[in-house]
């Protein structure tokens, strides 16, 4: 897969280090000569470019990547990005960071984005899943498709502790995708047990969210 992340700064390089990792091919685009540092992800090709002008992703050949990533801690130049890679050249999947809540609006099928993630969302989520058993948290939308990535921790008097998953009658449009129990992550079968204190990981579309919470927790909203 090649994927190109517009801005090389802490975030763009985790980034792009972590596909590195993953076998994946990474151009990272950046405009400030300060912040271009090779060395830091030496396997990623780097391009000293404005990913806000067409020309500049011409020349990154965007058209040949499967993702674009819009990395910058601009919010308006994430948004330029998200649109370019989309419109001009058909990119199939584009994800976009959100840096100030108030601009979240903006990030969607609209401005090219098909996955947003925010900050201040994300860890806004991840304090509630630290906090929080016995009730859904959500820890990310999927803008394209409507659906959420949600988080329940199953206290000790969950109706379905001790069944396997396939007795457990998930509403329609809900899928259980991993189950975690310590420090293993399980991808679930049908025959996989459910215990008191796992963290059960949902993609499921928003009008769902109230009925998984009933089934899993036996209550709602």
């Amino acid at each position: 897969m090649r994927v190109a992340i517009a801005g090389a700064g802490n975030v763009g390089r985790s980034i792009a280090s972590e596909l590195v990792g993953n076998g994946h091919q990474v151009l990272l685009i950046e405009r400030e000569p300060e912040a271009m540092r090779p060395e830091r992800v030496e396997e990623a090709e780097w391009l000293l470019a404005d990913a806000c002008e067409l020309e500049n992703l011409r020349q990154a050949h965007m058209e040949t990547c499967d993702v674009a990533v819009a990395a910058t801690g601009d919010d308006k130049v994430n948004l330029v990005v998200s649109l370019l890679a989309k419109t001009e050249f058909a990119v199939p999947r584009v994800v976009a960071r959100v840096n100030r809540a108030e601009n979240e609006w903006l990030f969607n099928e609209d401005w090219g984005v098909d996955v947003s993630v925010s900050k201040p969302r994300l860890l806004a989520a991840l304090v509630e899943e630290a906090v929080s058993v016995g009730d859904l948290v959500r820890l990310m939308s999927f803008r394209q498709s409507q659906a959420n990535l949600v988080e329940i921790t199953l206290p000790q008097d969950a109706p379905h502790v001790g069944a396997i998953v396939s007795e457990v009658p998930l509403p329609h449009d809900v899928a259980l995708v991993a189950i975690i129990r310590g420090r293993r992550v399980i991808a679930p079968s049908g025959e996989d047990s459910l215990e008191a204190g796992d963290e059960l990981i949902f993609v499921c579309n928003e009008d769902a969210e109230d009925a998984t919470r009933a089934v899993i927790l036996g209550k709602s909203r």
